[in-house]
């Protein structure tokens, strides 16, 4: 299989002096299905950081009432590797 049409991709890293972005799109982008990501490269490099850290640092995420219905799935769980089949 051939693909003779290339796709064209914009990609732009800003530093915003407000918290409002204005994007203008490309006239061949109007009327399609478009994706646009927004996160802070900081937070993604510390992202990068917690690979292979423990679930700590999840602490302060859930509520207890979450806290509680986790710890239970996870203490049913290991229960049903202890059991004999």
């Amino acid at each position: 299989m051939h693909i003779n049409k290339i796709l064209q991709m914009i990609r732009t890293v800003i530093i915003p002096k407000n918290n409002k972005l204005q994007v203008t799109i490309p006239d061949n982008y109007i009327g399609k299905e478009i994706e646009v990501f927004l996160y802070a490269k900081e937070e993604l490099m510390e992202e990068k950081q917690f690979k292979g850290s423990s679930m700590s640092r999840f602490r302060g995420l859930l509520s207890a009432e979450e806290a509680n219905q986790l710890q239970e799935y996870v203490k049913k769980s290991r229960e049903e590797w202890d059991r004999n089949i």
